[in-house]
């Protein structure tokens, strides 16, 4: 039992990991990290302040997206995100999707 248990455990942190691995790789390819980081404060909000925020929404990802792609401004301060449109739409759910996943701060 306790065996199993620990597979499963090392199964969700690899799974964790390789999550957080693609959110990077899609940050950097798509410039994200100019503004972003996952778990620390730069110009815009960390992604895990962004899954907090949005995790009652139930069209977060749908929400996100927009915002990846159109901009916005109001939210989070002062400073706007401009608009990204040079990310694709896939890029934009995928990046949505793996923030959602993030765990929201405590």
């Amino acid at each position: 039992m306790a065996a199993a248990l620990f597979v499963g455990f090392l199964c969700f942190v690899q799974q964790a990991q390789a999550q957080s691995d693609q959110l990077k790789k899609l940050m950097l390819a798509n410039n994200c990290m100019a503004c972003h980081m996952i778990d620390k404060r730069k110009y815009g909000p960390q992604f895990d302040e962004i899954s907090s925020k949005y995790m009652a929404d139930k069209k977060a990802i749908e929400t996100l997206v927009t915002k990846i792609k159109a901009g916005g401004k109001g939210v989070w301060g002062e400073d706007p995100m401009p608009p990204q449109p040079q990310v694709s739409d896939a890029d934009a759910k995928t990046i949505a999707e793996l923030i959602m996943v993030l765990k929201p701060k405590e």
